[in-house]
Formats: C-alpha cells, sequence, structure tokens
C-alpha cells in the first residue's frame, strides 16, 4: 500500500506523518531526501550555485537554504529553475527508496508537492492535511520565525486547497490540538489498513 501525504506548508503534515510512523507506517519524507541531495559537493548543489550564485551557499560550502528561498518564493521562474534540477534528483531517489520496503507494508511518501508535481495518480490514496490560514501562518511564526510576508509568499508559491483536495482520498483537517489530530490519524491509519486489506 503506497500512501501519497500532503498539505501546505504549516498544515501539520510533519506531526501526521510522526503520528503514522507510530502506527506502524514506513514514511518517506521528500523534503529529507531533498536535503541529502544539495549536501556540500553534491552535484544538484554545484548545479544549485550555478544557477543562483555564490550568496546562496554558507561559509562552511553547505547550502543556505534560508537565502535561496528568499530568491525563489516571490519567482516564479527561478522557482521553476530550482524544481527542474531537484524534481527529477528526488523523483530517482524516491524510486530507489521504495524499491528497498518489504512488501506488505504501509508505505506513506510525505510530499509538499505532490499535487505540483502531477504525481498524484501514482498512488494507492492520498491523503491530504488541511489547516485554516491563520492557524498556518501562528505556526509558520512560532516553528520557523517566518514574517507573514514570508509565510504568505510560501503558501502562494505551492497549489491552492482546492488543488490539494480535488486529489485527496482522505483529508485530515487539522485545527484543533495535538490530542485532536492524532485521533483523526488514527482514523485514517485503519480506513488505510482496511484499504491495504482488501487489496
Amino acid at each position: 500500500m503506497r500512501v501519497g501525504l500532503t498539505g501546505g506548508i504549516g498544515s501539520g503534515k510533519s506531526a501526521v506523518a510522526n503520528a503514522l510512523t507510530e502506527l506502524g507506517a514506513v514514511v518517506i519524507d521528500a523534503d529529507q531526501i531533498s536535503r541529502d541531495l544539495v549536501v556540500a559537493g553534491s552535484p544538484a548543489l554545484s548545479q544549485i550555485r550555478k544557477r543562483f550564485g555564490v550568496d546562496v551557499l554558507a561559509a562552511d560550502g553547505s547550502l543556505a537554504r534560508g537565502k535561496l528561498a528568499d530568491i525563489v518564493f516571490g519567482d516564479e521562474a527561478a522557482l521553476a529553475d530550482l524544481n527542474a534540477i531537484m524534481h527529477p534528483r528526488i523523483a530517482a531517489e524516491t524510486a530507489a527508496r521504495l524499491e528497498r520496503i518489504p512488501a506488505g507494508a504501509v508505505v506513506v511518501y510525505d510530499m509538499p508537492l505532490l499535487v505540483e508535481t502531477g504525481t498524484a495518480d501514482q498512488w494507492d490514496s492520498v491523503l491530504v492535511v488541511t489547516a485554516p490560514l491563520p492557524a498556518r501562518l501562528d505556526r509558520l511564526r512560532e516553528t520557523r520565525g517566518m514574517t507573514r510576508e514570508q509565510a504568505l509568499a510560501r503558501i502562494e508559491a505551492q497549489a491552492t486547497d482546492a488543488e490539494r483536495l480535488a486529489v485527496a482520498d482522505i483529508v485530515i483537517e487539522n485545527s484543533g490540538s495535538l490530542v485532536d489530530l492524532n485521533g483523526k490519524v488514527e482514523q485514517a491509519w485503519r480506513l488505510l489498513t482496511g484499504s491495504a486489506e482488501e487489496r
């Protein structure tokens, strides 16, 4: 059973992924793959430096993610160039990791840009996490130190809630407490594992 997990930035998707891990899912994190691919000296980082300049590198040669984000969010052409560098590499590494997972597992692919990359139909089920905009803005300020303008730029660069809901098989609305969220994740897990058994 292969599940695509997505949601807008600040929706609480990472908390859902953590809860699914606790319930027994094998979670593959696209953001972590992305970070792994841009370590100092990597081909992807070299391409990023060529396209965006040495200012996106930290003093130790690693990627200065904040500086890169400031460039690409709000500039559609720059974001498209970054995606062209990263998405094929992320897809290839994801495929390699999926091949190593034992048969019978419920695999959850945690991918913020599942809708944007047009890959929703590659999964047996798509789980979408939603949250009201004010809650998302508060979380991004509290957990990532973003200003309202920075947060809105990230949100506006992603798919809309309507676009995500259009591909969703299961929706988890995350506007309450963590206890409330975990209860909803457990309900989703029962649906997913029941579907896996039917397969």
